[in-house]
């Protein structure tokens, strides 16, 4: 059986980034080297990609406003943002084991 995020136990320990997007994408610094997941919140409802060198759309995960996520993460990964129909701002929180 595939181990899923919720098999392991992370650690809300890492940096938090404050990343505001709009219209076009926004992305996060990457992050830290010891870091396998992070904790997304947002304000306004957005979608969210993933990568070396990510590009959000519109056709990427959608996030609704208010709402807060855990999601696994590569070390070095960035997180792009783009707004669904309001400008908003993510919280990106570093956790690892």
């Amino acid at each position: 059986m595939p181990r899923g995020m919720y098999d392991q136990t992370y650690r809300i320990d890492g940096t938090t980034q404050s990343v505001s997007y709009d219209a076009s994408t926004a992305t996060s610094n990457a992050v830290g080297a010891q870091t396998y997941a992070v904790r997304v919140a947002v304000t306004t409802d957005c979608h969210v990609a993933f990568g070396a060198a990510p590009t959000a759309t519109t056709s990427n995960p959608f996030m609704p406003a208010g709402s807060v996520e855990y999601f696994r993460v590569t070390p070095g990964q960035k997180l792009a943002f783009i707004k669904n129909s309001a400008a908003g701002s993510a919280y990106v929180t570093e956790c690892t084991r």
